[in-house]
């Protein structure tokens, strides 16, 4: 197997209801990932809130969870910006702190501001001269198209770029394609998207997920059994959290993660920053209903 492989969620960035940052939730989010079983963590990223923090809080963040973590698993901090020259630095940082890796979208902004082909090659390749993994994230969010071609061209000739976190539609086709026309330079090719495409994603050469942090304990199963060749149970492993996933996926985005903590009691406040909405009250109890008859860790390990 790879060693880039497993599940490797995000953690998210709890607030206090007033919408300070609360820091010491962060060390029990950071200690919840680890003991649900994740291979690694990712900090900062979209499903942390990345676009509601300071750049100071980001390097508050960054060093609070590399600092706590400790090593105990490998850390991924998420740097993408639009400006090449802040995404280096935010690399430097992370190197410099001690992360494993670092995780950039391309380089965009807004609707009207994003980077050719080119400008996003160079962009990476601006941020492999810090000397740290990168992990390219194909996320809807940007609007920009990273096209096979463009993928392989940065994994064979950036050195660094060795991951690749796959979450636009029908991921599992891209999947496969980058896998087929990239060959050993393609050395993490990951899911994304709550894993609610997983068992496609897996089919198709995928050797790890990035999910959210609500069910780690429950979706590593899967990934154990069908890397083992148990196809049969990592499909039964995986039919029992669709239903969760689905409802993560399309209804709560990352705030179903925070409420399952608050919950668990492993933070006190699902809070997200304005101008974004609470989760209704229904659709948050439908979100515990479907996690309670999984039993898992996230809901107990605060009480």
């Amino acid at each position: 197997m790879t060693r880039y492989s497993g599940i490797w969620p995000v953690a998210p960035t709890p607030f206090h209801d007033d919408g300070t940052l609360d820091l010491e939730g962060m060390k029990r989010v950071l200690d919840c990932l680890i003991d649900q079983g994740a291979d690694g963590i990712c900090i900062l990223a979209n499903f942390s809130e990345q676009f509601l923090l300071s750049d100071e809080e980001r390097t508050i963040l960054t060093r609070l969870s590399l600092e706590h973590v400790a090593g105990r698993v490998p850390v991924i901090v998420t740097i993408s910006h639009y400006a090449t020259q802040i995404a280096v630095q935010r690399a430097r940082l992370a190197r410099e702190l001690g992360a494993h890796s670092v995780m950039m979208m391309p380089p965009y902004h807004g609707a009207t501001l994003k980077g050719t082909p080119e400008q996003t090659f160079e962009q990476f390749a601006a941020v492999g001269e810090v000397g740290i993994p990168i992990m390219v994230q194909d996320a809807p969010m940007s609007g920009v198209d990273l096209s096979v071609p463009l993928l392989v061209k940065m994994a064979r000739e950036i050195e660094e770029v060795r991951l690749f976190k796959i979450e636009c539609p029908r991921a599992a086709n891209k999947i496969r394609a980058l896998i087929e026309a990239g060959g050993d330079a393609i050395e993490g090719p990951f899911d994304g998207e709550e894993a609610i495409t997983l068992l496609a994603d897996l089919d198709a050469g995928a050797t790890g997920s990035m999910t959210s942090g609500m069910i780690v304990d429950q979706i590593k199963p899967v990934l154990t059994h069908f890397h083992a060749g148990r196809h049969a149970e990592a499909t039964a492993a995986y039919g029992r959290v669709a239903m969760a996933i689905n409802h993560e996926n399309r209804q709560c985005g990352w705030q179903s993660c925070k409420a399952a903590m608050v919950a668990g009691g492993v933070i006190g406040s699902d809070a997200c920053r304005h101008p974004i909405a609470p989760l209704h009250p229904a659709i948050k109890t439908r979100l515990l209903d479907l996690l309670k008859p999984l039993d898992p860790l996230v809901l107990r390990w605060g009480k």
